[in-house]
């Protein structure tokens, strides 16, 4: 791997050997293998080798245990893109992956402005709520950052989030206190380097009472990788980011019209070839079926009677 100093490339090389002699890695373990993944343990832990390994070791067991089936599991159960609550999840907090920055990092967009837990909890519980969060943020590391290096050509191993304001004040921010504090927690516990950058827009008045409460929550590294833009927001996304490739609503002339808007598009590398296995992808695989059925039926239907009738005239005739 290039651009790493050589003592970085010898402490991975220590911390691999060691993750797979303590039964701690596996090949084919779906937390990732690869060299980026584990350097992105040990950078959270500032390459200390036993730090990183707890970290590593506390994380795979979180793995194998959250939601009493475990995150395999999980992900298996819901598609992060095609799942029955879906759009209602996204009307009420409105997160989601759409395309990439300049540098190839994924974007991922959140609306708390538009955050409404009382109404979505009327047609989706707490619990499957929080499912939905872990897979989406499964996702980042299952699929999203592994096809935005391919459609790089280099290592991606951090996302670019914007979260927007507008609209949210204190009270909503007492209301889902609880779930950003345990959703701070995930990412830095078990998805550890993967926000590159974190821009704060539209931010209110009384933001900074908000910010005084969540910052103890985040690590010095993450709170470093924060900008808070406020309003005048637009022209700095747009030094990041290309206008494609940015939500119309933000400033870009993304819209996604075709499916919806931007937010249910799901945009970016990560869908090339991908096959989905939620309740659409389902629905779709049975209209091909059902075409294909109908059309072997069709290849095998007996000639129609007029037409014997014909030909056995002719062959009457010609005798």
């Amino acid at each position: 791997m290039t651009g790493q100093p050589a003592d970085h490339l010898e402490t991975l090389s220590r911390f691999r050997e060691e993750l797979v002699e303590e039964d701690i890695l596996h090949e084919g373990d779906s937390i990732g293998t690869d060299d980026e993944t584990l350097l992105r343990f040990l950078r959270a832990r500032h390459f200390d080798l036993a730090q990183s390994k707890k970290m590593f070791k506390e994380c795979q067991h979180w793995r194998k245990t959250v939601g009493g089936i475990g995150l395999d599991e999980m992900y298996k159960n819901t598609d992060p893109f095609d799942y029955p609550e879906r759009e209602a999840v996204f009307d009420c907090w409105p997160m989601w992956f759409h395309k990439t920055d300049k540098k190839g990092r994924p974007l991922n967009i959140q609306l708390f402005g538009g955050m409404n837990l009382g109404k979505l909890y009327k047609v989706c519980t707490p619990e499957r709520h929080w499912q939905t969060f872990l897979v989406n943020a499964e996702c980042l590391t299952r699929e999203v950052l592994p096809a935005a290096a391919r459609a790089a050509g280099e290592p991606i191993g951090t996302a670019f989030v914007i979260v927007d304001l507008e609209g949210f004040g204190l009270g909503a921010f007492w209301e889902m206190k609880s779930l950003v504090r345990n959703s701070f927690q995930v990412s830095q516990d078990y998805y550890p380097e993967t926000m590159g950058q974190l821009a704060i827009i539209n931010a209110p008045a009384t933001f900074t009472m908000i910010w005084n409460a969540i910052k103890p929550w985040l690590s010095k590294e993450t709170v470093a990788k924060i900008d808070i833009l406020g309003h005048d927001y637009k022209d700095v996304l747009l030094e990041l980011i290309d206008a494609e490739n940015l939500p119309d609503s933000l400033g870009g002339k993304c819209t996604c019209s075709h499916v919806g808007g931007c937010h249910l598009s799901g945009a970016g590398p990560w869908q090339d070839g991908r096959v989905g296995w939620g309740p659409k992808a389902q629905a779709k695989k049975g209209e091909v079926v059902g075409a294909v059925e109908s059309q072997s039926e069709e290849d095998i239907k007996p000639p129609d009677s007029s037409l014997v009738q014909s030909v056995s005239v002719l062959e009457v005739e010609d005798s």
